[in-house]
């Protein structure tokens, strides 16, 4: 099967790129925890649980959305974006051990707006009506996360310059 174009996917299949989409966030944002407690960043660790969990629970809700009782599976190189990871999915190489939560704030933001904008080309060019309203529904739920994200980000002020040096580094064998 290869990648649906934007233009011809159809509700099962956007359903599809919805679930892929948020259940690789929730799993990046778990694996991306536990980086931070093996180096003992706690504050940036329980952040990126939290935005775990939340991911889970837009899993959830995409499978109760109408369709969502068959969703397919499309293979991971089969999906319909730019790169090899979804668009909502914090990079690792972005993580950094010693990253404040304004940081991991930054990085789900950036997520959130790559997911808001998968959505939005998907709503402008479907040529399905239902896929087309089921996308601006769910590039605006997006953008609700951009808003929420950017209320976290404004709690916590941007760290000085040198914030990742480290007088005594962790040993790279």
């Amino acid at each position: 099967m290869n990648a649906p174009s934007v233009e011809s996917l159809t509700v099962a299949e956007l359903l599809a790129h919805s679930l892929a989409i948020e259940a690789e966030a929730e799993e990046r944002y778990a694996m991306l925890a536990e980086q931070m407690e093996v180096h003992n960043n706690e504050a940036v660790a329980a952040l990126f649980r939290r935005l775990a969990e939340i991911e889970g629970k837009h899993v959830a809700k995409v499978r109760t959305m109408p369709g969502g009782d068959s969703i397919p599976h499309i293979a991971p190189w089969n999906l319909h974006w730019a790169g090899q990871t979804s668009p909502e999915a914090p990079e690792f190489g972005e993580a950094h051990y010693l990253m404040t939560p304004h940081h991991a704030l930054e990085l789900a933001l950036q997520g959130e707006c790559y997911a808001a904008e998968f959505f939005s080309e998907v709503a402008a060019s479907a040529s399905d009506e239902t896929v087309r309203r089921m996308a601006q529904e769910l590039a605006q739920e997006e953008r609700e996360h951009v808003a929420l994200i950017e209320q976290w980000l404004a709690r916590y002020p941007k760290p000085e310059a040198g914030w990742a040096e480290d007088p005594d580094p962790p040993n790279q064998a």
